[in-house]
């Protein structure tokens, strides 16, 4: 790797997590942006990066794939689909493959850097989605004609406000973060009730619920049910 001419320093100050076990790598990060301002955490593996991740104490998540405990694309969904965190997160890994990348983003990442990589480029990237993730900038996810407004819980379709419970809210959260990647029942249950879930089929009603809003009233259903597995939001016009 190799650090670039100092750029910009707009992003400076911000808390920057670093879960990563490569401990040379781990001491070159800190060596680099730590002397560009930045304020720096770091976990060695995948549970106690989840930890620190799950706090919301840091502005910008950057996460190597390869990691004892808990693999990072299963941290990132469970950041994404379990715990609904939206800090942004960075993927800094040597899979290279295109599969791989677009798994990771398809796990809720908002950017993908694969190892080796210029220092510059890093900082670059991680910049960029400060820049976008700033306060006052509203979190609006969208699946063909439906949007939701992450920070003011609303959601909406072909323009129409639905009316939804925090409940239905949750799922729909989570289905528009992993679209049009399948949602298991059981990480729906987690999410819902991380203790334990509730003997009677719960989720099911919840899920109906959030059907007769979402779907019924309009021409095209979004919402699918995979049989025995769990549920998952599709454009029907998408190739």
């Amino acid at each position: 790797m190799t650090a670039g001419p100092k750029g910009a320093d707009a992003a400076a100050g911000r808390r920057v997590l670093f879960i990563e076990d490569n401990a040379a790598l781990l001491q070159n990060l800190y060596d680099y942006f730590e002397g560009r301002g930045y304020r720096l955490d770091s976990a060695r593996d995948g549970l106690a990066g989840l930890r620190l991740a799950s706090s919301g104490d840091c502005d910008l998540i950057v996460l190597d794939l390869g990691l004892p405990r808990l693999d990072g694309l299963d941290l990132c969904r469970r950041l994404r689909v379990e715990l609904a965190v939206q800090t942004p997160i960075l993927i800094l890994t040597a899979r290279d493959a295109v599969e791989q990348r677009v798994a990771g983003l398809r796990a809720g990442a908002d950017d993908y850097l694969v190892k080796p990589f210029a220092l510059a480029e890093l900082e670059a990237r991680i910049e960029a989605l400060l820049r976008r993730s700033r306060p006052g900038q509203t979190p609006l996810m969208s699946c063909a004609d439906l949007t939701l407004d992450v920070a003011n819980a609303n959601a909406q379709r072909a323009g129409q406000a639905l009316a939804l419970t925090p409940t239905e809210l949750k799922l729909l959260e989570a289905l528009l973060r992993a679209a049009p990647r399948l949602v298991r029942r059981s990480e729906l249950e987690h999410l819902l009730w991380p203790d334990q879930p509730p003997d009677s089929d719960a989720l099911r009603t919840h899920i109906h619920g959030l059907r007769q809003a979402v779907d019924r009233p309009f021409a095209r259903p979004l919402i699918e049910t995979v049989r025995g597995l769990g549920y998952r939001l599709v454009d029907p016009d998408a190739d």
